[in-house]
Formats: structure tokens, C-alpha cells, sequence
């Protein structure tokens, strides 16, 4: 998943996942999330990489990679093009956060999943 392409691909792959499990009011918002997510491990990460979905309570979209650093959210000017996409993830997700395993990493966002009656 190292190629730039698979951000694009990332984004397919969801649309297909939600549409599939009728989340579709969350689908702009995702794949923002998983657009970041993706980007930043393809920028910062290591391969092999990896994009997961969880649909429980709340939906949650986990992208793997192999290196240890630590993401952080940056303060950025205005004139910079980068650097706010920890910052979206945050915003845009309930929660968000980093586990770290023996062979790299898993950032996670979560999303309320809203039952529609």
C-alpha cells in the first residue's frame, strides 16, 4: 500500500464497505478520515500496510503500518499546504488514538454510528 494511488483505492474499498453495510450518512466523513490516515502512513510509515474497518457500536477505520513513531497533532500556519491531518482525524472522529505493537503501529478513528428509525 506504499503507492500514493492507494489512497485512492482506500476510498473505493470504503465506499464499497458502507454502502454495503448502509452507512452511507457516514461516507464523506470516512473517507476524509481514511484519506488522511492512508496518506500519513504512505508519508511517515513503513510498508507493509494495512486498512481495517470495524462496524460495532461505533464505526472504526485502523490503518497499520510497520514503523514505531509516534503521530502527533501539529500546529500549522496558515500558509502551510500540510500538516493537518491528524488535526481532520481529531475533528472529524469521536475519538482517535494510537496502539503500538512489536513490528509498528495502528492509528484508529471512531465514528457514533446513528441508528435511523
Amino acid at each position: 500500500m506504499a503507492d500514493p494511488a492507494a489512497v485512492s483505492q482506500a476510498r473505493q474499498w470504503i465506499t464499497h464497505q458502507l454502502t454495503l453495510w448502509g452507512l452511507d450518512e457516514l461516507l464523506f466523513t470516512t473517507q476524509l478520515i481514511v484519506s488522511e490516515l492512508v496518506t500519513n502512513a504512505i508519508r511517515y510509515g513503513r510498508a507493509p500496510m494495512d486498512l481495517r474497518l470495524i462496524r460495532h457500536n461505533v464505526l472504526v477505520c485502523e490503518v497499520t503500518d510497520s514503523s514505531s513513531t509516534q503521530p502527533r497533532l501539529r500546529r500549522t500556519r496558515t500558509t502551510e499546504e500540510g500538516g493537518r491531518g491528524l488535526f481532520l482525524v481529531a475533528r472529524l472522529g469521536g475519538r482517535w488514538g494510537c496502539r503500538h505493537a512489536q513490528n509498528g503501529k495502528t492509528i484508529w478513528s471512531e465514528q457514533t454510528i446513528h441508528d435511523s428509525l
